[in-house]
């Protein structure tokens, strides 16, 4: 991802970006909330100590060096909401769709098969 301009605000944008995806990430590795906060509060450290940057090729790198620890923090296996797309209730129990799965009376019609008329009392058991 390439880095938008310093000191403009698609470049404030990407940097409240970049901290949201470092807090998400970190979500995902400890459940707890209050072991989570610790956390945060460290990462938001991070942020602040290299708040006073102005030197565009120095914040280049801090945010090169940045998207690089996330991409190797990054969880295999991230959480996911329930029902958002690839959560564990996505498009479960969807209601059935109307009309027939499958229509025996056009197949039969198309293979040459005599459709059955006998009456469920006058056929054979199968056993």
């Amino acid at each position: 991802m390439s880095t938008p301009a310093p000191f403009t605000a698609a470049h404030r944008s990407y940097v409240k970006s970049l901290y949201r995806r470092y807090l998400n990430n970190e979500l995902n590795w400890t459940v707890r909330r209050d072991l989570w906060r610790a956390k945060a509060m460290g990462i938001r450290a991070e942020f602040e100590s290299n708040r006073d940057v102005h030197d565009p090729r120095a914040l280049a790198d801090i945010l090169v060096k940045a998207e690089a620890d996330l991409a190797t923090r990054a969880h295999p296996d991230p959480y996911r909401p329930p029902e958002a797309p690839d959560g564990s209730k996505w498009e479960r129990n969807l209601p059935p769709p109307l009309g027939p799965l499958f229509d025996h009376e056009k197949f039969n019609e198309e293979h040459g098969r005599e459709p059955d008329t006998k009456s469920i009392e006058e056929q054979e058991p199968a056993y």
